[in-house]
């Protein structure tokens, strides 16, 4: 077995590390910039007296940067090339994810709103995968760029990790002649409702409660006058794009079904494995970056006359740590070269387990190692002048975003115990 990274992801790694020096970091520098990122982040990042949401200069930044980082080619990497990407693996996906955020905060790998050189754009993929000719056309292109913005409506005020329990629902209503949808609901975290154009909203238009089958994904512009923001949701880590968005008497035609009708929650779940896998590349990026950061910053603290490094204290917890990054990374590793062997419908059978493993273990990975950076450090530490506390607020989500930690190990458990997939091969 080889476990050497590709000599050509190597230096694809040194190309993108070029790209931040000479092209992104220049960009943070100017114009004050560095107020995104240094102790002023979350007030420079949000508008408090607009909802919480992103201040607009923030968000200005970040389309620059995707433009400079688009324009160079790094953008698309994982997009297949007909989209003007490089074919990117998952296992490439994980090493680059990885590789960028154990950099620390910065503007070329901005987690808290997903943005980054190397984007992941999952919805590329669904509307390739589900979209008529006529959606492909509209969308594709134009969510890269951002002449359209889509965001995803799934869960609901009264219904959290189950999605089968729907409260909202579309009938059908035809219009002028036009067969179409009469959609009413409400939906919360429904992200970047602030910008989008459109919103992806899964409806029930079939069935009964707790039935998978029936339930229907619309593209619905946001212009409706019956589509309503009711209040933006604060969070740990802000600023906030997270709605409640209400739907009254929606009414949309039925060429904005996407996907095939009742089948909405295989779009929902399409991509979850390859946003797990990187997520938790992620997660084990920031965390060896809070390792590394501590080491360093103990061998050069002194309070008792000798380094804080040479207290057991000290090294035993950051080499606890240090291990299970390194255990954690290396199953990531595997776990993704192994979805590249696979179609995602052999994914889902025979490795969803183990990226339920990965992604839960890295999200409490990360959290554990923010929480030691910022004991090591002391008071520094805690204070906004360090981005320990910016990581774990970050990170913090992911325990409960993409799939609860509890709803994953659930998962492995299913399979361990032979309550899913009971003929899969161990």
């Amino acid at each position: 077995m080889d476990f050497e990274i590709p000599a050509d992801l190597k230096a694809y790694l040194k190309t993108l590390d070029e790209f931040i020096e000479a092209e992104i970091k220049p960009l943070q520098a100017q114009d004050d910039n560095e107020r995104f990122f240094d102790h002023r982040r979350e007030w420079a990042r949000t508008d408090f007296e607009n909802g919480g949401l992103p201040r607009h200069e923030w968000e200005q930044l970040l389309g620059e940067m995707r433009r400079r980082a688009d324009a160079a080619g790094h953008y698309r990497y994982a997009l297949p090339r007909e989209f003007g990407g490089q074919d990117g693996t998952n296992f490439g996906m994980a090493v680059i994810r990885e590789h960028l955020a154990a950099k620390g905060l910065g503007l070329h790998n901005d987690l808290q709103n997903e943005a980054s050189i190397v984007a992941n754009n999952p919805f590329v993929l669904m509307m390739r995968d589900f979209g008529t000719e006529a959606q492909k056309a509209e969308f594709i292109e134009n969510s890269i760029t951002g002449k359209r913005r889509v965001a995803f409506g799934l869960t609901e005020p009264r219904h959290g990790s189950d999605a089968t329990w729907m409260d909202t629902h579309a009938v059908p209503e035809p219009r002028d002649g036009v067969p179409g949808y009469l959609i009413n609901g409400e939906k919360m975290w429904n992200t970047g409702m602030h910008v989008a154009t459109h919103d992806m909203v899964f409806a029930r238009t079939g069935g009964k409660d707790g039935d998978a089958r029936g339930i229907t994904c619309f593209i619905v512009p946001t212009d409706d006058p019956g589509v309503k923001i009711e209040e933006y949701l604060w969070t740990f880590n802000m600023p906030t794009d997270h709605p409640r968005v209400s739907f009254t008497n929606v009414w949309v035609p039925e060429t904005a079904i996407f996907g095939e009708p009742g089948s909405g929650l295989s779009v929902a779940q399409h991509f979850v494995h390859e946003n797990r896998i990187r997520q938790a590349a992620s997660g084990v990026g920031a965390a060896q970056f809070c390792i590394n950061e501590s080491v360093k910053y103990a061998q050069e603290r002194a309070p008792f006359g000798k380094p804080l490094a040479s207290n057991q204290a000290i090294q035993f917890p950051l080499v606890e740590l240090h291990t299970e990054c390194e255990m954690i990374r290396n199953l990531v590793y595997k776990t993704a070269w192994q979805m590249d062997q696979m179609s995602k419908k052999e994914v889902a059978i025979y490795l969803s387990d183990k990226v339920s493993m990965c992604n839960y273990r890295a999200n409490r990975l990360v959290c554990d190692a923010a929480d030691r950076a910022m004991q090591v450090h002391g008071g520094i530490g805690y204070s906004r002048h360090k981005p320990f506390e910016h990581i774990y607020r970050h990170h913090r989500r992911y325990r409960i975003t993409e799939g609860s930690e509890e709803i994953q190990i659930r998962k492995v458990a299913g399979v361990l115990f032979g309550f899913i997939n009971p003929n899969k091969a161990g």
